[in-house]
């Protein structure tokens, strides 16, 4: 059997997993909710069905808002729900432009 024990990392401690996801709410301090989708092959008609993964992140700079693509780290639980942080925004959501009201003559 191949020897089950993850990899160093450079600073000593074990790899962590990192996951891709968007996010989609960011009303919390310091916390955002991140869901991560993947196409899982149905076992019996053989469909690729999508599933999300729902993982509430560590966002120390509140730097993330809702519709960002972020990258975050398996980290030690830092609250009930936390057990992710923030590592990096990768793509920031479009901006909505709200037009001003113009009063019509």
């Amino acid at each position: 059997m191949a020897d089950e024990t993850p990899t160093k990392a450079a600073d000593g401690r074990s790899q962590r997993r990192t996951l891709v996801g968007v996010v989609t709410r960011d009303k919390m301090a310091k916390t955002r909710r991140v869901d991560v989708e993947r196409l899982v092959r149905h076992p019996r008609y053989g469909k690729f069905v999508k599933k999300r993964t729902v993982c509430y992140v560590h966002d120390e700079t509140n730097e993330s808002h809702v519709g960002d693509t972020v990258e975050i780290m398996e980290t030690r639980p830092l609250s009930k729900q936390k057990c992710w942080r923030l590592i990096r925004v990768l793509t920031k959501a479009p901006v909505k432009v709200q037009l001003a009201d113009v009063p019509t003559a």
